[in-house]
Protein backbone atom coordinates (compact mmCIF):
# COMPACT_ATOMS: atom_id res chain seq x y z
CA UNK A 1 0.00 0.00 0.00
CA UNK A 2 1.24 3.99 -0.24
CA UNK A 3 2.26 6.16 1.75
CA UNK A 4 1.62 9.89 2.19
CA UNK A 5 3.99 12.04 4.12
CA UNK A 6 1.46 14.58 5.41
CA UNK A 7 2.54 18.27 6.83
CA UNK A 8 1.31 18.50 10.70
CA UNK A 9 1.66 20.92 13.71
CA UNK A 10 2.07 18.30 15.86
CA UNK A 11 4.44 16.87 15.41
CA UNK A 12 6.10 18.44 12.08
CA UNK A 13 5.53 15.48 9.67
CA UNK A 14 3.73 11.82 9.40
CA UNK A 15 3.28 9.53 7.37
CA UNK A 16 -0.18 7.98 6.62
CA UNK A 17 -1.20 4.11 5.01
CA UNK A 18 -3.64 4.33 2.73
CA UNK A 19 -5.27 2.75 -0.23
CA UNK A 20 -8.00 3.70 -2.80
CA UNK A 21 -10.60 1.91 -4.76
CA UNK A 22 -11.83 3.42 -7.63
CA UNK A 23 -11.51 5.78 -10.59
CA UNK A 24 -9.85 9.42 -9.23
CA UNK A 25 -12.27 10.75 -11.68
CA UNK A 26 -14.94 9.90 -9.30
CA UNK A 27 -15.96 12.08 -6.18
CA UNK A 28 -13.78 11.12 -3.57
CA UNK A 29 -15.04 9.65 -0.35
CA UNK A 30 -12.32 9.82 2.50
CA UNK A 31 -12.98 6.91 4.97
CA UNK A 32 -12.05 7.65 8.70
CA UNK A 33 -11.89 4.83 10.86
CA UNK A 34 -12.26 4.98 15.10
CA UNK A 35 -10.41 4.24 18.15
CA UNK A 36 -7.75 1.86 17.72
CA UNK A 37 -9.24 0.04 14.17
CA UNK A 38 -7.18 0.06 10.97
CA UNK A 39 -7.87 1.23 7.38
CA UNK A 40 -9.02 -3.15 6.92
CA UNK A 41 -11.73 -2.53 9.58
CA UNK A 42 -13.09 -0.41 6.61
CA UNK A 43 -13.88 -4.55 4.89
CA UNK A 44 -12.51 -4.38 1.27
CA UNK A 45 -15.94 -5.79 -0.14
CA UNK A 46 -17.76 -2.09 1.13
CA UNK A 47 -14.83 0.07 -0.26
CA UNK A 48 -15.43 -2.31 -3.49
CA UNK A 49 -19.71 -1.95 -3.44
CA UNK A 50 -19.17 2.12 -2.70
CA UNK A 51 -16.48 2.59 -5.87
CA UNK A 52 -18.58 0.32 -7.53
CA UNK A 53 -21.46 3.42 -7.29
CA UNK A 54 -18.92 6.06 -8.76
CA UNK A 55 -17.26 7.10 -5.80
CA UNK A 56 -13.63 7.21 -5.22
CA UNK A 57 -12.58 5.81 -2.15
CA UNK A 58 -9.85 6.30 0.29
CA UNK A 59 -8.95 4.49 3.57
CA UNK A 60 -6.14 4.93 5.32
CA UNK A 61 -4.47 4.67 9.05
CA UNK A 62 -4.75 7.36 11.99
CA UNK A 63 -2.06 8.50 13.03
CA UNK A 64 -1.01 5.76 16.01
CA UNK A 65 -2.56 2.90 14.72
CA UNK A 66 -1.78 0.40 11.99
CA UNK A 67 1.53 1.42 9.11
CA UNK A 68 0.98 5.00 9.88
CA UNK A 69 3.37 6.93 12.39
CA UNK A 70 3.57 6.10 15.66
CA UNK A 71 4.38 8.87 18.55
CA UNK A 72 6.48 5.93 20.34
CA UNK A 73 7.15 6.92 23.97
CA UNK A 74 4.87 9.95 24.95
CA UNK A 75 3.23 9.06 27.62
CA UNK A 76 -0.02 10.63 29.03
CA UNK A 77 -3.41 9.40 31.30
CA UNK A 78 -6.44 10.06 29.44
CA UNK A 79 -8.64 9.29 32.73
CA UNK A 80 -6.74 12.47 33.80
CA UNK A 81 -7.61 14.48 31.05
CA UNK A 82 -11.56 13.02 31.22
CA UNK A 83 -11.53 14.29 34.74
CA UNK A 84 -10.09 17.69 33.97
CA UNK A 85 -12.27 18.05 31.44
CA UNK A 86 -15.85 17.24 33.18
CA UNK A 87 -14.45 19.34 36.12
CA UNK A 88 -13.55 22.42 34.51
CA UNK A 89 -10.30 22.05 35.48
CA UNK A 90 -7.12 22.82 33.26
CA UNK A 91 -6.86 20.20 30.44
CA UNK A 92 -3.10 18.37 30.85
CA UNK A 93 -1.27 18.45 27.68
CA UNK A 94 -1.61 15.82 25.19
CA UNK A 95 0.02 14.32 21.97
CA UNK A 96 -2.47 15.82 19.94
CA UNK A 97 -6.08 16.59 19.70
CA UNK A 98 -8.86 15.69 17.28
CA UNK A 99 -7.65 18.72 15.46
CA UNK A 100 -4.53 17.61 14.72
CA UNK A 101 -6.29 14.40 13.55
CA UNK A 102 -8.64 16.41 10.89
CA UNK A 103 -5.60 17.73 10.14
CA UNK A 104 -3.68 14.42 9.23
CA UNK A 105 -6.91 13.71 6.81
CA UNK A 106 -6.76 16.92 5.31
CA UNK A 107 -3.09 16.48 4.94
CA UNK A 108 -3.86 12.80 2.89
CA UNK A 109 -6.48 14.82 0.64
CA UNK A 110 -3.88 17.53 -0.16
CA UNK A 111 -1.22 14.70 -1.18
CA UNK A 112 -3.92 13.11 -3.57
CA UNK A 113 -4.56 16.07 -4.82
CA UNK A 114 -8.15 16.28 -3.81
CA UNK A 115 -9.63 20.04 -2.85
CA UNK A 116 -12.85 18.57 -1.68
CA UNK A 117 -14.53 15.04 -0.10
CA UNK A 118 -16.97 13.45 1.20
CA UNK A 119 -16.20 12.34 4.72
CA UNK A 120 -16.93 9.15 6.64
CA UNK A 121 -16.50 8.04 9.57
CA UNK A 122 -17.20 5.74 12.23
CA UNK A 123 -16.96 5.89 15.96
CA UNK A 124 -14.19 8.05 17.04
CA UNK A 125 -13.76 8.44 13.07
CA UNK A 126 -17.36 10.23 13.14
CA UNK A 127 -15.18 12.70 15.76
CA UNK A 128 -12.63 12.78 13.17
CA UNK A 129 -14.84 14.32 10.41
CA UNK A 130 -17.38 16.46 12.60
CA UNK A 131 -14.22 18.00 13.26
CA UNK A 132 -13.04 18.47 9.70
CA UNK A 133 -16.50 19.70 9.11
CA UNK A 134 -16.10 22.34 11.48
CA UNK A 135 -12.72 23.61 10.86
CA UNK A 136 -12.90 23.45 7.18
CA UNK A 137 -16.00 23.48 5.73
CA UNK A 138 -15.12 24.63 2.45
CA UNK A 139 -12.85 21.50 1.70
CA UNK A 140 -16.45 19.20 2.83
CA UNK A 141 -18.70 18.08 0.29
CA UNK A 142 -21.14 16.19 2.61
CA UNK A 143 -20.76 14.51 5.73
CA UNK A 144 -21.50 11.24 7.02
CA UNK A 145 -21.36 10.46 10.98
CA UNK A 146 -21.66 6.86 12.13
CA UNK A 147 -21.96 5.53 15.43
CA UNK A 148 -20.45 8.33 17.05
CA UNK A 149 -21.32 11.19 19.13
CA UNK A 150 -20.83 15.05 19.58
CA UNK A 151 -18.48 15.32 22.40
CA UNK A 152 -21.13 15.80 25.14
CA UNK A 153 -20.56 13.87 27.70
CA UNK A 154 -23.64 12.72 28.20
CA UNK A 155 -24.52 11.58 24.76
CA UNK A 156 -23.85 8.15 23.80
CA UNK A 157 -22.67 7.12 27.32
CA UNK A 158 -21.23 3.28 26.90
CA UNK A 159 -22.92 0.77 29.32
CA UNK A 160 -20.84 -0.36 31.97
CA UNK A 161 -19.86 -3.92 30.25
CA UNK A 162 -19.11 -1.93 27.26
CA UNK A 163 -16.96 0.14 29.17
CA UNK A 164 -15.05 -2.37 31.06
CA UNK A 165 -14.20 -4.43 27.77
CA UNK A 166 -13.26 -0.94 25.85
CA UNK A 167 -10.84 -0.19 28.51
CA UNK A 168 -8.78 -3.28 29.23
CA UNK A 169 -5.71 -3.96 28.04
CA UNK A 170 -5.59 -6.43 24.68
CA UNK A 171 -4.00 -9.69 25.60
CA UNK A 172 -0.03 -10.08 24.05
CA UNK A 173 -0.30 -13.35 22.94
CA UNK A 174 -1.74 -13.80 19.40
CA UNK A 175 -3.64 -16.73 20.36
CA UNK A 176 -4.82 -15.07 23.58
CA UNK A 177 -5.88 -11.91 21.29
CA UNK A 178 -7.52 -13.86 18.92
CA UNK A 179 -9.89 -15.13 21.31
CA UNK A 180 -10.46 -11.69 23.32
CA UNK A 181 -12.44 -10.75 20.24
CA UNK A 182 -14.94 -12.44 21.25
CA UNK A 183 -15.69 -10.26 24.00
CA UNK A 184 -16.42 -7.23 21.78
CA UNK A 185 -19.80 -9.33 21.23
CA UNK A 186 -21.08 -7.36 24.09
CA UNK A 187 -21.45 -4.10 21.76
CA UNK A 188 -21.75 -5.97 18.59
CA UNK A 189 -24.80 -6.70 16.38
CA UNK A 190 -26.54 -9.04 18.25
CA UNK A 191 -29.09 -10.03 15.27
CA UNK A 192 -25.64 -10.16 12.94
CA UNK A 193 -23.78 -11.74 15.55
CA UNK A 194 -20.56 -13.17 13.65
CA UNK A 195 -17.81 -14.66 16.27
CA UNK A 196 -15.51 -16.54 13.64
CA UNK A 197 -15.83 -13.38 11.69
CA UNK A 198 -14.59 -11.26 15.11
CA UNK A 199 -11.69 -13.69 15.11
CA UNK A 200 -10.32 -13.46 11.40
CA UNK A 201 -10.67 -9.58 11.62
CA UNK A 202 -8.21 -9.52 15.05
CA UNK A 203 -5.59 -12.10 13.78
CA UNK A 204 -5.56 -9.70 10.48
CA UNK A 205 -5.40 -6.75 12.63
CA UNK A 206 -3.04 -8.59 15.27
CA UNK A 207 -0.65 -9.61 12.23
CA UNK A 208 -1.14 -6.26 10.68
CA UNK A 209 -0.10 -4.25 13.42
CA UNK A 210 -0.57 -5.35 17.18
CA UNK A 211 -0.16 -1.80 18.32
CA UNK A 212 -1.57 -1.20 22.30
CA UNK A 213 0.95 1.31 23.26
CA UNK A 214 -1.47 4.12 20.85
CA UNK A 215 -5.01 3.56 22.77
CA UNK A 216 -4.24 5.94 25.27
CA UNK A 217 -3.36 8.72 23.22
CA UNK A 218 -6.00 8.45 20.81
CA UNK A 219 -8.28 8.25 24.21
CA UNK A 220 -6.92 11.54 25.51
CA UNK A 221 -7.52 13.07 21.98
CA UNK A 222 -11.18 12.21 22.18
CA UNK A 223 -11.25 13.48 25.61
CA UNK A 224 -9.02 17.10 25.03
CA UNK A 225 -11.28 18.06 22.40
CA UNK A 226 -14.34 18.41 24.37
CA UNK A 227 -18.12 19.21 23.06
CA UNK A 228 -18.52 20.07 19.96
CA UNK A 229 -22.60 20.74 19.94
CA UNK A 230 -22.00 24.42 19.53
CA UNK A 231 -19.58 24.40 16.73
CA UNK A 232 -22.08 21.66 15.12
CA UNK A 233 -25.03 24.12 15.41
CA UNK A 234 -23.41 26.73 13.22
CA UNK A 235 -22.31 23.90 10.41
CA UNK A 236 -24.14 23.58 6.94
CA UNK A 237 -22.63 21.07 5.68
CA UNK A 238 -24.83 18.11 3.83
CA UNK A 239 -25.42 15.37 7.03
CA UNK A 240 -25.99 12.13 7.50
CA UNK A 241 -25.95 10.61 10.95
CA UNK A 242 -26.39 6.98 10.92
CA UNK A 243 -26.68 5.08 14.02
CA UNK A 244 -27.56 1.39 15.64
CA UNK A 245 -30.43 1.19 17.87
CA UNK A 246 -28.65 -2.20 19.43
CA UNK A 247 -24.94 0.13 20.26
CA UNK A 248 -23.93 -0.56 23.88
CA UNK A 249 -20.35 1.34 22.90
CA UNK A 250 -21.98 4.56 21.84
CA UNK A 251 -25.65 4.57 23.21
CA UNK A 252 -28.24 5.56 20.13
CA UNK A 253 -28.78 8.77 21.72
CA UNK A 254 -25.36 9.83 20.76
CA UNK A 255 -26.09 9.59 17.25
CA UNK A 256 -29.53 11.48 17.67
CA UNK A 257 -27.63 14.39 19.80
CA UNK A 258 -25.84 14.31 16.64
CA UNK A 259 -28.20 14.74 14.39
CA UNK A 260 -30.46 17.38 16.28
CA UNK A 261 -27.04 19.61 16.58
CA UNK A 262 -26.59 19.84 12.57
CA UNK A 263 -29.04 21.78 11.26
CA UNK A 264 -30.95 19.69 8.70
CA UNK A 265 -29.04 16.66 8.94
CA UNK A 266 -30.96 13.48 7.94
CA UNK A 267 -30.58 10.64 10.81
CA UNK A 268 -30.78 7.08 9.48
CA UNK A 269 -31.68 4.64 13.08
CA UNK A 270 -31.22 1.23 12.20
CA UNK A 271 -32.58 -1.77 14.27
CA UNK A 272 -30.10 -4.99 14.89
CA UNK A 273 -27.07 -2.62 14.56
CA UNK A 274 -24.31 -2.42 17.41
CA UNK A 275 -21.25 -1.06 17.33
CA UNK A 276 -20.22 -2.13 14.50
CA UNK A 277 -21.03 -2.64 10.33
CA UNK A 278 -22.51 -5.91 9.44
CA UNK A 279 -21.99 -7.55 6.04
CA UNK A 280 -25.99 -8.12 6.15
CA UNK A 281 -26.60 -4.45 6.61
CA UNK A 282 -24.13 -2.93 3.51
CA UNK A 283 -26.60 -2.71 0.79
CA UNK A 284 -28.86 -0.80 3.16
CA UNK A 285 -26.05 1.87 4.32
CA UNK A 286 -24.11 1.74 0.73
CA UNK A 287 -27.89 3.00 -0.76
CA UNK A 288 -27.65 5.30 2.27
CA UNK A 289 -24.19 6.96 1.68
CA UNK A 290 -24.42 6.99 -2.37
CA UNK A 291 -28.30 8.41 -2.06
CA UNK A 292 -26.81 11.23 0.87
CA UNK A 293 -23.74 11.84 -1.18
CA UNK A 294 -25.29 12.76 -4.50
CA UNK A 295 -28.02 14.71 -3.29
CA UNK A 296 -25.30 16.97 -1.39
CA UNK A 297 -23.77 17.20 -5.29
CA UNK A 298 -26.79 17.94 -6.82
CA UNK A 299 -27.45 20.67 -4.10
CA UNK A 300 -23.98 21.90 -4.43
CA UNK A 301 -24.55 22.67 -8.08
CA UNK A 302 -27.53 24.11 -7.73
CA UNK A 303 -26.18 26.89 -5.23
Amino acid sequence: MPRATVTTTNPDTIELEYETFGSPTDPALLLVMGFTAQLVAWDTERCELLAARGRYVIRFDNRDCGLSTKLDGQRIDPMAVMQAQLSGQPVPPTPYTLSDMANDAFGLLDALDIERAHIMGASMGGMIVQTMAIERPQRVLSLISVMSSPGDPRAGKPTDEALEVLLSAPPTDRDAYVANSARTAVWSSKKHLDLERLAARAALAYDRSFYPEGAPRQLAAIYASGDRTEALNRLEVPTLVIHGRDDTLIQPDGGVQTAEAIPSANLLLLAHMGHDLPPALWPLIVDAVTSHTEHAVETARKD
